[in-house]
């Protein structure tokens, strides 16, 4: 298994040391270069006037600038490197250089890949290296300033300073468009580096097993390569054509130029440079499209979805691609700042799962071969499952209702193709295997909770019950033997036993819904295995070896026992005795009741933030032992609703909107994870969060606006109003439902999505009755108390 501490690895040093310099949020305007596709985009602007692209690019955010369309195959982006944490998507805006601008990227992962199809167009000397950060003029790299740069959705510009070059990008959904503006009396030339990737470090070059590139003619290039990077083994192919004839075509293989004539080469490091002499007459365009299926594939996406070469109007179909899916919220706020920060999190929140169907409905599926989808369907990848299964996925049902079933199906054809099994972390057809559990189970289980129709929900049962209940995968046949797994021989041993315990919880519901009763409660006995690793004589899940001793010394800030792994996955033993989502007043009694659960929870918050040396900068966004900028510490705030103390859940959540998010590039407080820390930003701001996904439930928190409203399935409103809010006024006095006094701290999927008129009306002071009876908590495994 290859968790993101493997790729942490050898740039731990220089994750920790990087800094955000507090660069602005506003950018200058680009010069006359791209003014007349902006006039096109900005009179459609109206929410995407609000997202800051760069928020995120700074600290560990790891988000990318460049263009894509909601959930595109393409992301049009720079990249600045390629071998260290920070720059998992290809850029971080404290590198000072540019290598060039490729087409897939992925948006605020701990572990990178990708950075496929790599242009630079450049003037003067030709360079077929990159070059380094330290020394960008040794390669074809060039420096850029800030204040040159700018970028919306569906657009990005910069001035490469190195070569006075103007360069431009936007996007369809299989294609990326350039746009490059060059100096005055200037030839030029274009790099294309079909070598370029993701590396694991910077002395360890991307791993291609074999490529293929061909000059087709003076305006075409196709080719494609097999990459063993994180995705190992996953293929790719382009088909790039330009707007004006190149004057001639060199190709390097290994970096050694072929024969001038050469017009087809293949290996593992090829390389183009394309001459245009009169490069400044006119901007030069590049229209590249790409495909996991093939070049034919390829080059058809490419033709269908850009057949021309308008610019500005590439540029404003996608700004109001963007415009249409910002607007299913649309918030009312006097704060500037909070509206940069919702709609950047909106934004960043379908950046993935990412599109990987072509337009005649083929894909490369998880067992290499290609497959045909039905009319009307769509494939997708990049599924960061232990993050987004949390809130991402939920917010999905709520706000992309007829998305779902496509990105469902994808998951339940992943299972019956992959030799994997149930998918963990797919990208682009490889299963990478990153991080523990096997949670697409939760959120395949979530939509049939939701009731959602068109998913395959018959053939996703049996694959996920013999994971849950015969597979020796990963420590499960040990798992359900001892009911637990021994840190004294498994790696992470605390984690996975409580991860596996809420994947049986979703596969539970999966087998009551194929009428599987027997399998149903044998699940909802495993379950409970979380309860094997509570010590009561502290209150924490601590490690416990084969025996059934419980591992010792123990502290509970500490990561494992031994230097070989650890006993818990990014998180220590504080926020793991926090992590049970569906059997939370059965967990309060092993505390001695939701009294000392409660004193428990507020220690978590309240102590010291200190971690041990060796911990890594993915537990982050720390308010005590709380971990914000890492996914197993998102539903512990919510947690004092169910022990009918709400009104510490309307203070934290509201601290943590306020304190962990800001309009700046180090405005995230780790990294997004495929939007997952903004999801959990966009469904808190709105007042309200899926502590238990599969139990199709929210739990109330703080709305952070004064309305907001919601387009839900078949034009459905639901709309959000907080009467009374502001700064320092966290706290619920009452609240309405369609004008009816509502006393619950908690609302079902089924209510919500019906539409409707939610009512807070909010106070500087908490009410400490709102949310404290009995009746009034929300459920959990299914009961209420």
């Amino acid at each position: 298994m290859l968790t993101r501490r493997g790729f942490l690895q050898g740039a731990i040093a220089f994750a920790l040391a990087a800094a955000s310099d507090g660069f602005a949020a506003a950018l200058p305007l680009p010069p006359k270069a791209m003014e007349s596709s902006a006039g096109a985009a900005a009179a459609l602007a109206d929410l995407t006037r609000h997202v800051d692209v760069f928020i995120g690019t700074g600290g560990h955010g790891h988000t990318f600038p460049g263009a894509s369309l909601p959930f595109g195959m393409v992301q049009l982006s720079p990249d600045t490197y390629n071998a260290v944490w920070d720059s998992c998507s290809g850029y971080y805006r404290d590198d000072g250089s540019i290598m060039g601008f490729s087409h897939t990227h992925l948006s605020g992962t701990g572990i990178g890949d990708m950075l496929d199809v790599l242009v630079m167009p450049a003037t003067g000397e030709v360079k077929i290296m990159p070059g380094s950060l330290e020394n960008p003029q040794a390669g074809y790299r060039s420096r850029y300033d800030h204040a040159d740069e700018s970028a919306t959705p569906g657009y990005y510009s910069v001035l490469l300073k190195d070569y006075g070059i103007r360069a431009e990008l936007t996007a369809t959904e299989r294609a990326g468009l350039h746009r490059y503006t060059f100096p005055a009396g200037q030839s030029g030339h274009l790099v294309v580096d079909l070598f370029h990737g993701m590396q694991d470090n910077p002395t360890t070059p991307t791993r291609v097993s074999d490529a293929e590139l061909t000059v087709v003619d003076d305006r075409t290039l196709t080719g494609g390569r097999r990459v063993h990077e994180w995705a190992d083994g996953r293929h790719i192919y382009f088909a790039m054509k330009l707007s004006r004839p190149f004057a001639r075509a060199q190709v390097y293989a290994n970096d050694t130029a072929l024969a001038a004539t050469a017009r087809h080469a293949s290996g593992t490091n090829l390389k183009t440079v394309l001459y245009y002499p009169n490069a400044h007459d006119a901007p030069l365009l590049v229209k590249v499209g790409i495909s996991a299926v093939s070049v034919e594939n390829a080059l058809r996406n490419l033709d269908t979805e850009l057949p021309g070469w308008d610019f500005a109007g590439v540029h404003a179909a996608a700004v109001a691609a963007w415009e249409r899916e910002l607007g299913r919220v649309r918030i009312s706020t006097p704060s500037a700042r909070d509206q940069r920060i919702f709609y950047t999190a909106m934004y960043h929140t379908m950046l993935a799962p990412s599109l990987f169907s072509d337009v005649d409905g083929r894909y490369r599926g998880m067992d290499m071969t290609i497959h045909q989808l039905p009319n009307g369907a769509h494939n997708y990848s990049t599924y960061s499952l232990w993050d987004t299964y949390r809130a991402l996925h939920p917010m999905f049902t709520l706000i992309q209702p007829e998305r779902v079933p496509d990105l469902v199906n994808g998951l339940v054809r992943m299972a019956k193709e992959s030799p994997a099994g149930p998918p963990v972390w797919p990208l682009q057809g490889v299963e990478t295997g990153c991080m523990i559990g096997y949670h697409s189970a939760v959120v395949i289980a979530e939509a049939q909770a939701k009731g959602f129709n068109g998913i395959d929900y018959t053939s996703a049962w049996p694959i996920y019950r013999q994971r849950a209940l015969q597979d020796d995968y990963r420590g499960l046949a040990q798992y359900r033997k001892l009911g637990y797994l021994p840190s004294d021989t498994v790696e992470e041993a605390v984690s996975k036993t409580l991860e596996y315990a809420y994947d049986d919880w979703a596969v539970a519901q999966m087998a009551k819904a194929a009428g599987a009763m027997d399998d149903h409660r044998t699940l909802l006995a495993q379950s409970r295995n979380y309860r094997h690793l509570f010590n009561p004589a502290n209150h924490f899940m601590q490690p416990r070896a084969t025996d059934g001793q419980w591992m010792t010394p123990f502290d509970p800030r500490g990561l494992g026992h031994f230097k070989k792994w650890r006993d818990y996955t990014e998180s220590n033993a504080w926020e793991a005795t926090f992590l049970n989502q569906h059997d939370i007043y059965h967990y309060m009694t092993m505390f001695g009741g939701r009294d000392a659960f409660v004193k428990k929870l507020d220690h978590l918050f309240n102590m010291s933030s200190a971690l041990p040396p060796d911990a890594p900068p993915d537990i982050a966004g720390m308010v005590g032992q709380y971990a914000h900028g890492n996914e197993p510490s998102h539903h512990v705030a919510y947690l004092y609703a169910y022990a009918g103390q709400h009104y510490k859940t309307q203070s934290r959540v509201r601290m943590l909107c306020e304190s962990m998010y800001r309009d700046q590039p180090d405005g995230l407080a780790g990294n997004d994870d495929c939007g997952q820390i903004s999801a959990w930003y966009v469904l808190s701001a709105l007042g309200f969060y899926p502590v238990d996904p599969v139990s199709a439930t929210y739990v109330l928190g703080s709305p952070l606006f004064d309305r907001a409203e919601l387009t839900l399935a078949q034009g459905r409103r639901l709309m959000i109003e907080a009467r009374d809010n502001g700064p320092d006024r966290p706290y619920i006095q009452s609240v309405q439902w369609n004008g009816q006094p509502y006393s619950r701290t908690w609302f079902r999927h089924a209510d919500l999505a019906a539409g409707g008129h939610l009512l807070f009306v909010m106070g500087d002071k908490p009410n400490k009755h709102y949310g404290s009876a009995a009746v009034d908590l929300p459920p959990s495994f299914g009961e209420t108390v």
